[in-house]
């Protein structure tokens, strides 16, 4: 009798051959890419570094694309996008030190919005481990130590035989849900030292899929079948589970209304009867939730922004699916069940009871949605309305779109139609700015066959300027939208509130047309009135464009202050 843990992979006659012969000169830098290219990439980003440099010279020995942006933050979030559009993990190639450490807020980004990114790193030479100050350039006493906290896993090399377990391993942690970015170092030796190994030819494997316990599914199909007033939040989760389908499916089945949070933009659609929208941030909208008996939350942890700024209690019983651990009852108590959000959606569907049929369940969503767009008309904010209707006209309706943290950002959480999953993402994982036109880039890479709009701030901008110069080297399809007020205008508004006055939050800037023609790409001046127009040509134009809205835009009034 064979069993399963019997069966071992013959190699092909290929592999034999090339495991018997392989080619002269190859370093411990082949091993890192003939492991990233065996477990399936096709695309690297990063930026070269002296103690990289044997990852780097080996890459031009293989297949594989190499994106080189400017700046190694901006790689990291390029990286990013490429994971959330396409699953995959995204291989960061970075080097010792302050090259290393620059992209640590990107890497935090990728940890707080479960984006798949595999950091391979270079590290001082092996003599120089174990924190010993030998004085090696970009040294550090313990440089895996920065990441800890920041990564999903951490894995040190110390001979050119671990490296294709080590990227194999990585890969695996990064693709296992919760996704997330993952670091692993090899030292500079290593990496430039030749090798006798065979030819790395292959290294599929297998993340562990999270199905929920049957025994929680079963009570959570009993709440929601005899719930009176159900109701249910999708989170990121359900994004990354491409689990929008079944999540429509259960909510028209116990007819239940479905707020999306900012991560789950696009997880239901926008104008379903049952849709509360993204209005997260809405007192009407958190009193709907607290009122409902049995509240369903997938994919979310119920944080800061999902939870109107912790200002949500909810009355009736609480359902939690999450995939991260850490975040089951980590802001309410809760049936906490540990699962990917695809995986428990398909086994409450396959459980839950029939229900009667509930008219009233569509009038009570426009309700709220007619007492929140009072709200907002009340507050005279025309022009905001308008520029984000303008955003939507231009943009083809299954094209992404990438957002810093900017005003017109934090309005599009809550008031933009992201028409379908997976097309709509920001910076609000982490909150850090820069992120819009780098990460654009990523996506670009990933699908070359739709234009990506990125859309910044003036001071968010101008962290990603240098990427002006990747985006037309590599032709990308990005089309970026500035909106220049001048300074950081969110935090004016914040410190005048406050404080009755800002400090330090006006920027003299750049002419942002100028200065993305010196870098060879075209740009446009637009204007409200313009923007759609404006916005469209650039976008049906191939290659990289910026267009330059001079406005000065507020936000809603928050109803968590009281």
């Amino acid at each position: 009798m064979t069993h399963d843990h019997d069966l071992v992979l013959r190699p092909t006659a290929a592999q034999t051959e090339a495991a018997l012969n392989p080619p002269p000169g190859r370093t411990g830098g082949d091993l890192v890419v003939e492991s990233l290219a065996g477990l399936g990439a096709t695309t690297v980003f990063g930026l070269p570094g002296q103690h990289a440099l044997g990852v780097f010279d080996a890459l031009r020995r293989s297949d594989l694309r190499y994106i080189g942006l400017r700046v190694e933050n901006n790689a990291g979030f390029a990286a990013d996008a490429y994971g959330r559009i396409t699953g995959e993990a995204a291989p960061l190639l970075l080097s010792t030190g302050p090259g290393a450490l620059t992209a640590l807020a990107a890497l935090q980004e990728a940890r707080a919005a479960s984006a798949p990114v595999l950091a391979v790193c270079s590290q001082v030479p092996t003599a120089g481990l174990g924190g010993g100050r030998h004085g090696h350039l970009h040294e550090l006493p313990d440089q895996a130590a920065s990441f800890r906290g920041v990564v999903k896993s951490v894995h040190t090399v110390r001979t050119q035989s671990q490296i294709p377990s080590a990227i194999a391993e990585a890969w695996t942690s990064a693709l296992t849900v919760p996704h997330g970015p993952v670091w692993v170092e090899i030292p500079q030796d290593v990496l430039l030292a030749e090798t006798s190994i065979p030819v790395v030819t292959g290294g599929d494997t297998f993340p562990e899929e999270l199905p929920p316990r049957p025994e929680l599914t079963a009570v959570a199909a009993d709440l929601l079948t005899r719930a009176e007033r159900p109701a249910i939040i999708a989170g990121g989760g359900v994004v990354r589970a491409d689990a929008a389908r079944k999540l429509r499916q259960l909510a028209e089945l116990i007819q239940a209304p479905v707020v999306t949070t900012y991560g789950g933009k696009g997880a239901f659609p926008w104008t379903h009867p049952l849709s509360l929208q993204s209005w997260v941030e809405d007192r009407h909208t958190t009193d709907f939730l607290e009122d409902a008996d049995v509240l369903l939350v997938i994919g979310s942890g119920l944080g800061e922004l999902s939870s109107n700024y912790h200002t949500f209690t909810p009355r009736g019983r609480v359902i939690q699916i999450e995939a991260d651990l850490g975040k089951l009852e980590s802001n309410h108590p809760a049936l906490g069940i540990h699962a990917d959000a695809r995986l428990a959606l398909q086994a409450l569907l396959e459980t839950v009871g029939e229900r009667r049929t509930d008219p009233a369940a569509a009038e009570r969503v426009r309700e709220v949605l007619d007492k929140v767009r009072a709200r907002i008309t009340a507050q005279e904010l025309t022009l905001e309305q308008d520029v984000l209707a303008a955003v939507r006209q231009a943009l083809p309706s299954r094209a992404p779109s990438f957002w810093d943290m900017t005003i017109l950002a934090y309005w599009a959480w809550a008031a933009f139609d992201a028409k379908a999953p997976n097309t709509m993402h920001s910076a609000q994982g982490a909150g850090g700015l820069g992120y819009a036109f780098p990460a654009a880039l990523g996506a670009a890479a990933a699908d070359p066959t739709r234009p990506v709009l990125a859309v910044s701030g003036d001071g968010g901008a101008l962290y990603s300027v240098a990427e002006l110069a990747t985006a037309r080297q590599y032709g990308l399809n990005v089309t970026w939208l500035i909106v220049d007020d001048g300074g950081y205008g969110i935090l004016r508004e914040y410190m005048t509130d406050a404080f009755g006055q800002p400090t330090a939050t006006d920027l003299p800037g750049p002419d942002f047309v100028a200065l993305a023609e010196s870098f060879g790409v075209p740009g446009v001046r637009t204007s409200p009135r313009t923007l759609a127009a404006d916005l469209a040509e650039a976008l049906a134009a191939p290659g990289p464009s910026v267009v330059v809205l001079p406005a000065v835009l507020r936000m809603f009034a928050p109803t968590h202050l009281g």
